[in-house]
């Protein structure tokens, strides 16, 4: 087996006969022995199936034993450089990875003795991406690395290819270099891998599009057909729209003109938030997109469902039989939601000016951590399983009333203040912002679910920008114990028990609960028992659009929002904000570099609580 992986390993080098079709040798081969090998049987349908191999990986996935090995050794008084030349040779054989490696992993995959790594719902299929928008921010920054990255990964099916489509006027080539300084700018892994970017700048391609002329569409679709038939991806299309939500209309209308969201294969649409401006708008939206896609192939983006540690919220409480049985109304006090960022609004004046902070982050990712807390066990981890669940707690949300506002919520806007050290502006202040704004960059709520688990148990949302720093969380707050056993003088340091869970920067989760202090008598205090992604798993995490982009070509919407799941979501805000466009409540100031007006502080005290300080 070692011998053919070889064999075929020096055949793919050769530089004498350049471009060898590896699948006729192993075919000839097979046909032509006197002898015949089932060695060249196993090497002739797998190469058949990719030629390539690209879809195969030359080494074993970690799974974790690693580091069981590690710590076995050092159990055993392993020496130190024995471990760490064992690990060495490790990352080197994940290095490596070439076709001899991929060809022997294929070999013993199709027998059962060495099992391939594959996502466990399925494998991405072999599709055309064509990425509106192709030259700007969102493409650049997070798009064209997260591909890359999965090339990286090996998870591109292969013959995928990507069509950067955008009103610039550039040619393949130019494009591809613009998307090489992104890739290399921006990257999660670094340094860029120049093999790995090369092979797949050699699949990105560029057709000028202007959204509004026909004509341009329908040169884009020459260019699919064209694609299709010399990379055999057997129609199938993943539309990006990387572009301001007023053009998701103009782009879909004219994608259904040009007949491009029809014919052989799959073809889906991807869009990203925020899905409309309000309820009126997200139906009309909706509607629109649904007259040319199936909702089955409407995939709306919201990037903190592809974290890792969003993910995890989920396994916390359904993988654990510890927790779920304390997760109600009975045990926990309340509940609060955090979304801080240190950054002002940068060069999205224009656009957050409209938009806001309530639109732009509690809309959608606030509700969605407050949805993914909250929810009732699916019966599966399944796209309408999981979604159901969460759309049964937005729709259990107690409707904050134009009359309530005034109690139930504050917004708030920086002035200027010093962050990390450094004097920043006030909003009013910043490039593109209307003169004397009225637009809300701090965000505080309590909401109420209306339910039999958390009837009573109040959701606090905290998010803003201009925060002493970037700080994503969700804090379970325990009710105390009915009696305090020890006395109140032994339990003045003891705080109620909870359960933190930080979904960025310091990923991970902590438990609080007291402990007795080692000293003479009895003195109780709040101890944490932390959980740190980076130091338990030893990988980093992918990014959340390199997994979103993946399930997309797999055809799992899992992570992604509903039709109804935006409508309901749009009908919590709208009674808001037409409060506020009353003046329900005014709008305060606060220094940035602190955490929000003193009005937030106020909204908890009134209920005897307060913010936690991430």
């Amino acid at each position: 087996m070692q011998a053919y992986a070889e064999g075929f390993q020096v055949m793919k080098l050769s530089k004498s006969f350049p471009g060898m079709n590896m699948q006729a040798i192993a075919e000839a081969w097979r046909t032509g022995s006197v002898v015949r090998s089932w060695l060249l049987d196993l090497i002739a349908r797998g190469l058949e199936q990719d030629p390539d191999l690209a879809g195969i990986k030359g080494w074993v996935e970690d799974t974790g034993e690693g580091r069981w090995t590690v710590e076995a050794a050092i159990e055993e008084s392993v020496p130190v450089p024995i471990i760490a030349e064992s690990l060495f040779a490790r990352f080197r054989s994940r290095m490596e990875n070439t076709f001899g490696d991929r060809m022997l992993a294929m070999m013993r995959n199709q027998f059962g003795g060495h099992a391939v790594v594959t996502d466990a719902k399925g494998e991405a299929v072999k599709a055309l991406m064509v990425i509106f928008g192709a030259t700007g921010d969102l493409s650049g920054r997070k798009l064209l690395p997260a591909l890359y990255n999965l090339a990286k990964q090996r998870l591109l099916p292969a013959g995928f290819a990507v069509i950067g489509a955008a009103i610039d006027d550039l040619t393949d080539d130019a494009f591809r270099k613009h998307a090489s300084e992104k890739i290399s700018t921006f990257s999660r892994t670094q340094p860029v891998d120049p093999q790995v970017l090369q092979s797949f700048l050699e699949a990105v391609f560029y057709v000028k599009v202007d959204f509004g002329k026909l004509d341009d569409f329908k040169t884009l679709g020459r260019k699919l057909d064209e694609l299709d038939h010399s990379r055999h991806v057997g129609g199938n299309r993943v539309f990006y729209c990387a572009t301001p939500p007023p053009t998701y209309e103009t782009i879909t209308e004219q994608l259904k003109a040009a007949g491009l969201n029809a014919g052989d294969g799959y073809h889906r649409i991807v869009v990203e938030k925020p899905f409309g401006t309000d309820l009126k708008s997200a139906r009309e939206l909706n509607r629109m997109v649904q007259r040319v896609f199936h909702e089955d192939s409407v995939f709306r983006i919201d990037h903190y469902l592809g974290k890792e540690t969003v993910q995890n919220i989920m396994a916390f409480r359904f993988a654990n039989s510890i927790f779920e049985p304390i997760w109600n109304c009975h045990l926990i006090d309340s509940v609060q939601i955090t979304a801080a960022e240190e950054i002002g609004v940068e060069n999205r004046g224009a656009y957050y000016d409209k938009a806001g902070t309530l639109r732009d982050i509690v809309q959608n990712h606030a509700l969605q951590l407050l949805a993914l807390t909250a929810m009732e066990p699916p019966v599966a981890f399944e796209a309408n399983a999981v979604r159901d669940e969460k759309v049964k707690v937005l729709r259990a949300i107690r409707p904050i009333t134009e009359e309530e506002a005034a109690k139930a919520t504050v917004r708030g806007q920086y002035a200027s203040g010093w962050v990390l050290g450094e004097h920043v502006h006030g909003y009013r202040e910043e490039p593109n912002v209307v003169s004397g704004s009225l637009t809300e960059t701090f965000v505080a709520l309590r909401l109420y679910i209306d339910n039999w688990r958390w009837a009573g148990v109040p959701f606090y949302i905290r998010a803003g920008k201009r925060m002493p720093k970037r700080a994503t969380e969700i804090r379970v707050l325990f009710n105390r114990p009915p009696h305090l056993t020890f006395g109140r003088d032994a339990a003045q340091e003891l705080d109620p028990n909870a359960i933190t869970l930080r979904i960025q920067p310091e990923e991970g989760i902590s438990l609080r609960f007291g402990a007795k202090v080692p000293a003479a008598g009895v003195r109780l205090r709040s101890v944490a028992m932390d959980f740190l992604y980076a130091s338990s798993f030893l990988v980093e995490a992918p990014e959340a659009y390199e997994r979103l982009l993946l399930d997309c070509m797999i055809g799992d919407p899992t992570l992604f929002t509903r039709a109804d799941e935006v409508e309901t979501a749009w009908s919590l805000i709208d009674p808001i904000e037409a409060a506020w466009r009353e003046g329900r409540p005014p709008l305060q100031t606060y220094p940035a570099g602190t955490w929000g007006p003193a009005a937030a502080a106020k909204l908890l005290e009134a209920d005897g609580r307060e913010w936690h300080r991430p």
